[in-house]
């Protein structure tokens, strides 16, 4: 594979389920088209329902698209579907194990499973990459959630795989253990994976995504660079103490929202477009508040999510 072509690259993809009485049946993905670039991590977001799962199901080859096409590391899943699986590991969102299993016997079923040879295995290597190397030898029932995750993620590296997808990998775990798997994703990638995550999280693919799509009732609705989504948001907040209580809140055409969170503290919200802090502070000063402090809040991805998918919804 050359290194100008994309790690998966889906055109037209279109999903329709067959009807469970009568009907059309559901159009889960509606002519989805993007690229996953080679050798970064690629968020993919969107509300419950929105076809991402549908997508993976897909590209795994546990469920047969309407119409489209699809590649792999430059294999069509239809034509060339064997290479095409061996050029992709999944994790899926769901923990299954065979629970009297040792990590290391369930990394040697999967290797068996691709037919890799005992002396081209890497079981040991994989538990020591995701830290179950002193698990070794435990039953798979006795691992915390944690790190049976982990070791879903070494399952899904057996075959050497260039293309790694996790699937809502940190849904249901505490804050600890979520960092902790931050970093393995971050440490996978930096020794040459292509990931392709999916989470619920938006500050997890902020922090850990260099590009993001977001799919909303089956239809492609962005594809950026992380900082240029993060870019979008328009509203900016200002957070502004008072040297006194604050009794009827100011009003201004330059303010999108004022809320009081404080006897003496302020938050407002303005359109970046249309304005900015200092005719926000000279407004404030102009309706005679002394102002003893500022902070201002830049928009997160969230605000972009919930922006983009709300006007998706106007839109439909």
């Amino acid at each position: 594979m050359s290194t100008s072509s994309p790690a998966i690259a889906i055109r037209d993809l279109v999903k329709r389920y067959a009807p469970a009485g009568g009907g059309e049946g559901k159009l889960a993905l509606k002519g989805v088209s993007f690229d996953v670039p080679e050798g970064g991590i690629f968020g993919l977001l969107g509300p419950n329902g929105a076809g991402k799962s549908t997508l993976i199901n897909i590209l795994a080859g546990m469920v047969m698209k309407t119409s489209g096409s699809a590649e792999i590391w430059g294999f069509d899943i239809d034509r060339d579907s064997r290479n095409a699986k061996r050029s992709i590991g999944i994790v899926p969102q769901e923990i299954v194990f065979d629970p009297f299993f040792t990590p290391f016997e369930v990394l040697e079923i999967q290797a068996g499973l691709y037919g890799i040879t005992k002396a081209l295995r890497r079981s040991e290597e994989l538990l020591r990459a995701v830290h179950l190397a002193d698990k070794r030898d435990a039953y798979a029932r006795t691992l915390s959630g944690g790190m049976k995750r982990r070791l879903l993620i070494a399952k899904a590296l057996v075959h050497q795989p260039p293309v790694l997808i996790l699937d809502e990998p940190t849904a249901g775990v505490d804050v600890e253990l979520r960092r902790q798997l931050w970093e393995l994703v971050t440490e996978l990638n930096r020794e040459g994976a292509t990931v392709v995550l999916t989470t619920h999280y938006l500050e997890e693919a902020e922090e850990l995504c260099d590009r993001i799509a977001i799919i909303n009732h089956g239809e492609l609705i962005t594809n950026k660079p992380t900082r240029e989504l993060v870019g979008m948001a328009r509203e900016k907040i200002i957070v502004l103490t008072m040297d006194r209580d604050v009794g009827e809140l100011p009003a201004h055409p330059g303010f999108v929202k004022c809320v009081k969170t404080g006897e003496r503290v302020l938050e407002i919200t303005y359109d970046k477009d249309h304005s900015n802090a200092g005719e926000v502070l000279s407004a404030m000063q102009a309706q005679g508040f002394a102002i003893v402090d500022v902070t201002t809040r830049e928009a997160d991805l969230e605000d972009v999510f919930v922006s983009l998918t709300s006007e998706a919804r106007a839109g439909a």
